[in-house]
């Protein structure tokens, strides 16, 4: 059974959290399980009993903790949903704890293919988490049923990602304005689509 599927040690979220620290200070390199046993106060002969490698201890606290974590929006819209998402996700991220964890964790996955993998695994989880909010737009007429929702996702990120870790400019409500917007045209230009493939 995956770590991730059984309830741990009671003070998994002390150690979640402490894991996303040393993350963030240290990078993946430098990550080991000692620190996070010696950081979080829990005996690490513990941690290695529910979490046999870093790779294992890393994933469940990007997956599981608290820090990286936020509401489903549900505004009645498609457009309305998009533009909360964008808001809470670049409010995760403007928070300078969380922005140091996500940009510790995007430089291990250029650099490593096990941090790349854990990063893949987290946006995969999310991806899977947002499915009600696009299951809702194509039952709305608002969405095409093939369109795949994880290019809006990705258009949503990325656009946040370039604008708050890279370029260090804060986000606006006209920038999130603008990007749904974008994002709404092109949404339109595939249900345009869809309708003369069903035409």
């Amino acid at each position: 059974m995956r770590s991730g599927e059984r309830s741990g040690p009671r003070r998994k979220e002390e150690i979640f959290a402490a894991s996303l620290e040393l993350l963030a200070e240290h990078g993946y390199d430098a990550f080991t399980v000692e620190g996070v046993a010696q950081r979080s106060g829990v005996n690490k002969t513990t941690v290695y009993r529910w979490w046999p490698s870093k790779s294992e201890l890393l994933r469940d606290a990007l997956l599981h903790s608290g820090t990286l974590a936020f509401d489903l929006p549900d505004t009645g819209s498609l457009t309305g949903d998009l533009a909360e998402l964008a808001a809470r996700v670049a409010g995760l991220l403007a928070d300078p704890e969380t922005r140091a964890v996500v940009e510790a964790a995007l430089v291990g996955a250029v650099r490593h293919p096990a941090m790349r993998e854990l990063v893949i695994q987290f946006l995969e989880d999310r991806l899977g988490r947002h499915q009600p909010l696009f299951a809702r737009a194509v039952e709305r007429g608002e969405l095409p049923a093939d369109l795949d929702p994880a290019v809006l996702v990705d258009a949503v990120a990325g656009a946040l990602w370039i604008r708050l870790l890279v370029r260090r400019r804060p986000v606006s409500e006209d920038f999130t304005g603008q990007l749904v917007a974008l994002l709404a045209d092109g949404i339109a230009a595939a249900r345009e689509r869809a309708g003369r493939r069903r035409g």
